[in-house]
């Protein structure tokens, strides 16, 4: 289960769950514990081929302690989200959830203040 494999290359059922356990996790966080997860998005799932293991990718806003602390958080409330989750999707298998950080968004935002930073020392689009 490699992050960066093409979704051709998954079955559309695995891309439904993928889908499904993205909304039904995004939804128990900011639903169930509102205080705790305010700064969480949850950006992607990739659920095992057989369905029994499923890594969660999220982003945080803030700096790196946040990041931590929301780490900690989700890997202490893992088997309540789950529990909840269950109570929601009915699956021959019910995943085992792991959550990442994914940095992509913040990454995507350095690139974005760097090409403001250039076009801004160029004087513009127009010069």
């Amino acid at each position: 289960m490699l992050r960066d494999c093409s979704r051709n290359d998954m079955s559309q059922r695995t891309v439904r769950v993928n889908e499904l356990i993205k909304r039904e996790v995004s939804d128990i966080l900011h639903t169930r514990f509102r205080s705790e997860s305010v700064y969480i998005t949850i950006t992607d799932v990739e659920v095992a081929p057989d369905l029994r293991r499923a890594r969660v990718f999220y982003s945080v806003i803030g700096d790196e302690a946040r990041v931590r602390e929301s780490q900690v958080w989700l890997d202490g409330s893992r088997e309540e989200i789950r529990r909840f989750l269950g109570r929601r999707i009915v699956l021959k298998f019910l995943p085992h959830l792991s959550f990442h950080n994914d940095p992509s968004i913040e990454r995507g935002m350095n690139l974005i203040n760097l090409l403001d930073e250039l076009e801004e020392n160029e004087g513009g689009p127009d010069k």
